[in-house]
């Protein structure tokens, strides 16, 4: 077990880890100021954590109030979380990708008495449904704002509100702490959906402890750990794994500024630990590729070569071993070309771990072959949130691996997946219906996936139980493997399989642009826009040999027999994604009906 501290709430783990290193120059967290990453130690943080907090006291915060906060990941996100837990008060996290209107939903199904946001777009939205959200009492701005609303406080002005009383109280955190209770209500969460409205998870201190004391058994942590954060921390994976656990293994979380600059952030910071979803190891690996196939015949060939002896290395090692030859050729491999893709980490990588969607198998395979592991779990917001995840020493690419420890799992006669354990959330807030619908009698967390328990024990997720299509002919689909078999594809950036009731499947493809370009470029076909490729005979040609390449082995059921090539991605902007970046199929469907209809009618 690697937790650098015990405890039980989350105000406890913070207190005892703040009490551990206090004195140590190692950063807790670290964020770029002025183009340079600077620490922000621990000693530092538990006192502007207190400021907050006696801050949030003046302005009337008590136990039970609900604070919401709507912010990118920084150290005030974890300043504002901590100060309010310490109050036994509800943090209700908020995407900052949301509406003004779907903002408004929350805080007023939350009740929220306090608004803390990051910026000046973010209030904006905060100002348009002020009125409309009579619990709000108080709006707070990370940001130093110079045109800043009368009714609008700063960060800085509630922290300094808090300092003379810190100084007064030095141990009024240690006070506070001891009132909270591992069943008091930690934080409401709610799950972005992909119809309706969002419903409120209710997650204890208690649940959010017994995930992390879980995944620190099987995920060695340490304090010489530097993780890389930017999944948002509104969402429960990153804010569990990449924020929680990491620090309470004693290890440092840097900030980076933003998804776009992760490639440049992991080469400054080095991290030794990233926690990402599938979307960002596709990126990598079709960059990757396209480099390749500008490079030289003989240099491609080196390439592919090293992939193949980096797979037999992989096997050999979880299998009969290494011999002589295979350390040489891996030797040389490395050399010449994985210990260049490592750079490109940082250099320092031991393990990533994939969260939040399936990771294509070949995905995990490529990676391992180049020395890079992505250990891939699975869980809901609803289970606090990790369910099963595979081990750095017992791993099996396609799986979600075994479950944690303390956490039973069942399939159900229907083939969905059900959970049992402390990880399960204590309800929907103010939804008791849909509460008595996600959990049975029993306790098992129905989680709406359909999945296997293999021979050994490895959870094998198959779809979601509301996604399986039944064709005309009264085949069961599950579309999600079969949009999966072509995420992998250097040339396709999104894939959404349609077929419900339908006599044959089709796709909703959005191609990747780059890729596409690329071997524009190489075959000698002209455009002007390059839009104009999706439109393109030669390019309808390359996508459908793509597609049959790569379907070769499904059932004549379950292969792609048409597919339109789409000009613009799915978006969380253009409401076809969710904030935690699942397609929102019914949207998708609902926009594009017109070419669904056009592919069948055809």
């Amino acid at each position: 077990m690697s937790l650098a501290v015990t405890f039980s709430t989350i105000p406890e783990m913070f207190l005892n880890l703040t009490d551990l290193y206090a004195h140590e120059e190692r950063p807790l967290f670290m964020r770029k100021v002025e183009g340079q990453f600077q620490p922000l130690r621990y000693g530092d943080m538990r006192t502007q954590v207190a400021m907050f907090f006696h801050g949030l006291l003046k302005l009337g915060v008590r136990r039970g109030d609900r604070v919401a906060l709507v912010s990118e990941n920084r150290p005030e996100w974890v300043i504002t979380d901590q100060a309010v837990l310490f109050h036994g008060a509800v943090n209700v996290p908020i995407f900052p990708s949301q509406t003004a209107k779907q903002i408004e939903f929350i805080l007023r199904d939350a009740g929220a008495s306090v608004v803390v946001v990051s910026n000046r777009y973010q209030l904006s939205k905060i100002e348009r449904i002020r009125d409309d959200v009579p619990s709000l009492k108080h709006v707070i701005v990370m940001n130093e704002l110079d045109d800043r609303p009368d009714n609008v406080l700063s960060f800085a002005e509630v922290l300094a509100s808090g300092a003379s009383d810190h100084q007064q109280h030095p141990h009024a955190l240690r006070e506070a702490a001891a009132t909270i209770l591992p069943e008091d209500l930690c934080t409401i969460i709610y799950t972005s959906g992909t119809t309706g409205n969002p419903k409120g998870v209710m997650l204890s201190h208690a649940n959010f402890v017994s995930n992390i004391v879980a995944a620190a058994k099987i995920l060695p942590i340490s304090d010489t750990d530097t993780l890389l954060s930017f999944l948002p921390l509104c969402h429960v994976f990153e804010r569990m794994a990449g924020y929680y656990t990491a620090i309470s293994c004693g290890a440092t979380v840097a900030y980076a500024e933003s998804i776009e600059t992760v490639a440049e952030n992991m080469l400054e910071i080095k991290p030794t630990i990233v926690i990402a979803v599938p979307r960002l190891f596709e990126r990598i690996y079709n960059r990757v590729m396209r480099m390749v196939e500008k490079d030289a015949a003989v240099k491609r060939r080196i390439f592919h070569a090293a992939i193949g002896t980096g797979k037999a290395y992989a096997r050999a090692r979880k299998q009969s071993g290494v011999g002589p030859l295979l350390a040489a050729r891996h030797a040389a491999a490395n050399a010449l070309v994985f210990g260049k893709l490592k750079q490109r980490t940082g250099g320092r990588i031991r393990y990533f771990v994939s969260g939040g969607a399936a990771l294509p198998r070949e995905l995990g395979e490529f990676f391992e072959a180049v020395g890079l592991l992505i250990i891939e779990g699975y869980g809901l917001t609803e289970s606090s949130p990790v369910i099963a995840a595979n081990r750095l020493d017992n791993y099996r690419f396609g799986s979600v691996g075994l479950p944690l420890p303390g956490i039973e799992v069942r399939i159900a006669e229907d083939g969905e997946i059900l959970t049992r354990g402390p990880h399960v959330m204590r309800g929907y807030y103010n939804n008791p219906e849909a509460t008595a619908e996600a959990i049975d009698a029993e306790g098992w967390l129905h989680t709406g996936d359909i999945g296997v328990l293999d021979e050994e024990g490895f959870l094998h997720i198959t779809d979601r139980k509301k996604h399986l299509f039944v064709s005309s002919g009264g085949k069961n689909i599950a579309p999600q493997p079969i949009e999966n078999l072509f995420a992998g594809s250097e040339f396709i950036d999104q894939f959404v399989l349609i077929g419900d009731k339908r006599m044959f499947l089709t796709a909703l493809i959005v191609p990747d642009y780059e890729a596409l370009k690329q071997y524009a470029a190489k075959n000698g076909i002209t455009y002007d826009d390059p839009e104009e490729l999706t439109g393109h005979p030669d390019i309808l040609k390359l996508i459908e040999q793509t597609i049959q390449a790569r379907q070769k082995d499904l059932a004549n059921f379950e292969k792609v027999r048409r597919f339109t090539l789409l000009k613009e991605p799915f978006t969380i902007e253009n409401g076809q994604m969710t904030p935690s970046m699942k397609i929102r199929r019914k949207a998708v469907e609902e926009h594009y009906k017109d070419v669904i209809e056009g592919m069948y009618r055809s």
